[in-house]
């Protein structure tokens, strides 16, 4: 087989304060976070945005010790990884790809050439697939792939998604049960499964399908789960003036706790890693939210990390897909529904609704929003929640 890798991607985060600007510059200036019909628009606004953006994000991760931890605990995965692949007798390199900050994926790409290897896994840390995550990854990588001869030579395959494997399963539903044996009476826990969200134009609009598979992914851990507590799942750090999945996680906090219910168990959902979002949004904000509407105990099942089930899977997912048929970017799709994997909305004049709809966004975010927050200091993207 040669030499063999695995290349786990990830988003990345700052690992300090002084990071914060750039890393959200990175992060707005994918076309799959903030999809603009006209490419020179896409670096003003990141900059804008990650400008405005900066001190609120700063605060929030001084909050967290001044830093992510993502980094950290994604090459503590990686390091588990390969050591569970070489007990199997398999002798694997892992590699970390971050989207947004360093190691960034080019500087694994870089080092997997440097090794030589000849047949490589790649691996998202996404269990549910999204445009916006594993598929702007998998963007990334096919245009170095198509730009480098070097990298032709080698012999790739992709695990688009694993929302629904056994072991990812086992290890989710153990971490919840652990956390909800803590409360003095389990069976009456509520699990409240968070979900990071997307804009509800990515899946009606664009195909994603990701609302599909994390409706699925929380239906198969309670199943596996196997207790009677009631759940719920909600989409939480939205972001701009449109639409994204509801119910949104502040709104069913606020619900739940007008129902009666007092015993909580978060669950991050489509997170296998501490990070900003687990450790201030959740731990913090949705915390506070969910006390003041009168929840009396609020506790927050852990992320996956290095859980042993966890890295047992990743361990048995690696090996199925070396001895699978390869899958290659262009393949990547759905069963249910063939979807672009990285498609973009498209841009038409006239009076139709696709024109209302992008003539509307480029008229007040990318023209007016910006005329008035650089010339005045305040304006509509205050409303927007894009101010740092």
């Amino acid at each position: 087989m040669g030499r063999v890798g695995v290349l786990l991607l990830n988003l990345g985060g700052p690992d300090k304060i002084e990071d914060v600007r750039p890393f959200l510059y990175n992060l707005f200036a994918d076309p799959e976070i903030i999809r603009l019909p006209f490419p020179w628009l896409q670096s003003p606004l990141a900059w804008l945005i990650s400008t405005l953006r900066a001190k609120r994000s700063q605060e929030n991760y001084m909050q967290i010790g001044g830093g992510s931890p993502l980094r950290r605990i994604t090459e503590e995965q990686a390091q588990a990884l390969q050591d569970q692949l070489r007990q199997r007798g398999q002798d694997v390199s892992v590699y970390i790809g971050m989207r947004y900050w360093h190691p960034f994926t080019e500087e694994a790409i870089s080092r997997i050439k440097r090794d030589q290897i000849e047949k490589l896994v790649i691996l998202p840390l996404y269990p549910q697939f999204s445009i916006s995550t594993s598929g702007s990854s998998f963007r990334l990588l096919e245009q170095l792939w198509e730009q480098d001869p070097v990298l032709q030579k080698i012999d790739y395959t992709v695990i688009p998604t694993w929302y629904d494997r056994p072991g990812y399963l086992a290890a989710m539903a153990d971490l919840i049960a652990q956390e909800i044996d803590q409360f003095e009476k389990p069976e009456d826990v509520h699990v409240f499964f968070s979900a990071h969200g997307v804009p509800v134009s990515y899946v009606e609009e664009a195909g994603d399908p990701y609302q599909r598979e994390i409706e699925e992914c929380t239906s198969l851990i309670m199943k596996t789960l196997n207790r009677s507590n009631p759940y719920t799942l909600a989409y939480q750090s939205r972001v701009g003036p449109v639409e994204w999945l509801q119910p949104y996680t502040e709104e069913a906090l606020e619900e739940l706790a007008a129902e009666g219910v007092k015993n909580l168990a978060v669950v991050p959902i489509s997170f296998v890693s501490e990070h900003i979002e687990t450790l201030q949004e959740i731990d913090m904000e949705y915390r506070e939210i969910a006390e003041e509407a009168g929840i009396e105990k609020f506790g927050r099942v852990p992320a996956l990390n290095t859980h042993p089930i966890f890295i047992q899977e990743l361990a048995t997912m690696v090996t199925d897909a070396l001895n699978a048929p390869s899958v290659h970017f262009s393949e990547v799709a759905h069963p249910q529904k063939r979807v672009k994997m990285y498609p973009q909305e498209g841009w038409e004049w006239g009076m139709t609704t696709s024109a209302e709809v992008w003539n509307g966004r480029v008229a007040m975010i990318g023209l007016i929003a910006l005329a008035i927050e650089m010339l005045l200091g305040r304006g509509p993207l205050h409303a927007f929640g894009l101010l740092g």
